[in-house]
C-alpha cells in the first residue's frame, strides 16, 4: 500500500495551487501558542487564585465542582471578559512573546509555518483557511519575501481581489487577535455572515483540503460550511496526532478524507516540502518513492545542518520495513516447504527494501563518517528480529 504521505505530495506536486489548507491550533503548538483548552486551563487558575482557592492537580476537575459546569472556552471566555475589547487585551499575552520567550524562540514560526511558507513560495499552496487568531503563518510568509492577502473581516473581504488574482490568501474566520471582533464565545462561532460563508463555500468546493491541528470540535458554522460543500473535486487529507473525535469522523466520512497519523505538524509539512522538491528534480518522471527518498538523501548527506532530519527519514523508513518484515506474514515459525518459497519470501523482502536501499546506497556513497552510524543502527534494527 502506497504511503499516504507519497500520495499526498503526489497531489500537492500534481496540482499546483488546487489545494488549501486548514489549520487550527495545533499548528502553532510547537511555537508556544498555547490551544484552546490550555488556555482554559490557565484561565481556571487565575480564577481559582482570584477566589482564593487552589484548583491543583486538576483544574478542570474543580472548575466543575464549584461552579457546576463544564469548563467550557466560550463559556469562560465570555464569563471573564464581556466584550469584545476585554477578550482582545486578556488573550494577547497569549500570542505575543516575551523578550523572555523571543530569546527562547517561543511565539514565532514554527518549522510547521516555514516548511508551508516554502511550498506557498513554490506556488503549490495559495489558500490557507485558519481558526487561530495568532499571526505566525503571516511572519513566516513575510520573512521570505512574500506578502499575503489577508482576510480576517467582513470590511476586507469585501474589498479583496477573487482567490485566482490575489496569489497568496490567508482567511482568519475568527479573525485576528489584534482586532476586537474576534470570534471566541459559542455563539460568535455559532455561524458566520453571509459574505464569509460564500467565500469559505467557494474555497470548499473548488479546493482540495489538506487539515492540520483541527479538532472539528469547537467551531460549528465551519463545520456546518463542510457539511453542506455539494462536491468533491480534489481529495481532503485529514492529519491527526491521535484519534479523531466522533464530530471529526463525521466530517472525515463526509468528505471521503485519507486519515494520516503523523507526530506532529512540523514534522508532516517538513515532509511533505522536502517530498514535493523531491519531485520537482525528479521532473515527474517515474515517479517511486524510492526515487524520492534518493533524491532527499542527496541533499541531506551534503549538509550537516540536516542531520536531524537525515535522522528521522532513516529512522521513519526503518520503522516501517521493520513492521513489515516483523509481521505474522513473515513468522518465525512459518513451515517453508517448497523451495519455491523462500524464492518468494525473498523477492517479498526485496521489494519491501527497496526504499531503504535506495537511502543506503545514496547516503553510503555521498555521505560523511558522522552519517555513517545511522546506517549501522538501521541495519541492526532490521536484522534482530525474534
Amino acid at each position: 500500500m502506497i504511503d499516504p504521505m507519497v500520495s499526498l505530495a503526489f497531489a500537492v506536486y500534481s496540482n499546483k495551487g488546487a489545494y488549501a489548507l486548514l489549520l487550527g491550533s495545533g499548528i502553532s503548538r510547537a511555537s508556544g501558542i498555547p490551544t484552546g483548552w490550555e488556555v482554559v486551563l490557565d484561565l481556571i487558575r487565575k480564577v481559582a487564585k482570584l477566589e482564593g482557592e487552589d484548583c491543583e492537580p486538576d483544574p478542570a476537575d474543580w472548575f466543575r465542582k464549584k461552579h457546576g459546569a463544564e469548563p467550557d472556552y466560550s463559556k469562560l471566555l465570555d464569563g471573564i471578559a464581556k466584550t469584545p475589547a476585554e477578550r482582545q487585551q486578556l488573550l494577547r499575552g497569549y500570542f505575543e512573546p516575551t523578550e523572555e520567550e523571543r530569546d527562547q524562540g517561543l511565539k514565532l514560526p514554527s518549522a510547521a509555518h516555514k516548511a508551508i511558507a516554502q511550498l506557498v513560495a513554490a506556488g503549490y499552496l495559495r489558500v490557507i483557511i485558519t481558526t487561530n487568531f495568532d499571526r505566525l503563518m503571516e511572519k513566516a510568509l513575510e520573512e521570505i519575501g512574500v506578502a499575503p492577502t489577508v482576510i480576517s473581516t467582513k470590511d476586507q473581504l469585501t474589498g479583496a481581489l477573487p482567490l485566482a488574482h490575489s496569489g497568496a490568501t490567508i482567511v482568519k474566520l475568527h479573525g485576528d487577535y489584534l482586532d476586537t471582533r474576534i470570534r471566541n464565545t459559542e455563539s460568535e462561532l455559532a455561524e458566520y455572515d453571509k459574505v464569509l460563508e460564500g467565500l469559505l463555500d467557494r474555497i470548499l468546493d473548488e479546493y482540495g483540503l489538506i487539515v492540520s491541528g483541527w479538532s472539528g470540535d469547537w467551531d460549528i458554522a465551519l463545520r456546518a460550511a463542510i457539511e453542506r460543500c455539494p462536491s468533491r473535486r480534489f481529495s481532503t487529507y485529514w492529519t491527526t496526532r491521535s484519534s479523531l473525535s466522533e464530530k471529526a469522523q463525521d466530517l472525515v466520512a463526509h468528505r471521503h478524507a485519507i486519515v494520516i497519523q503523523v507526530a506532529n505538524a512540523d514534522h508532516l509539512f517538513e515532509q511533505l516540502d522536502e517530498k514535493v522538491r523531491s519531485l520537482e528534480e525528479l521532473g515527474g518522471s517515474h515517479p517511486l518513492s524510492a526515487r524520492m527518498a534518493a533524491a532527499t538523501v542527496k541533499r541531506y548527506v551534503v549538509n550537516p545542518s540536516t542531520r536531524i532530519r537525515l535522522h528521522d527519514l532513516v529512522h521513519d523508513e526503518t520503522e516501517l520495513l521493520f513492521a513489515e518484515i516483523d509481521s505474522p506474514s513473515f513468522g518465525a515459525h512459518t513451515q517453508l516447504q517448497p523451495a519455491e518459497e523462500v524464492a518468494t519470501r525473498v523477492g517479498k523482502y526485496g521489494a519491501l527494501c527497496e526504499v531503504l536501499l535506495s537511502v543506503f546506497v545514496v547516503g553510503g556513497y555521498w555521505g560523511e563518517e558522522w552519517a555513517t552510524q545511522l546506517w549501522v543502527s538501521s541495519l541492526e534494527r532490521v536484522a534482530n528480529l525474534r
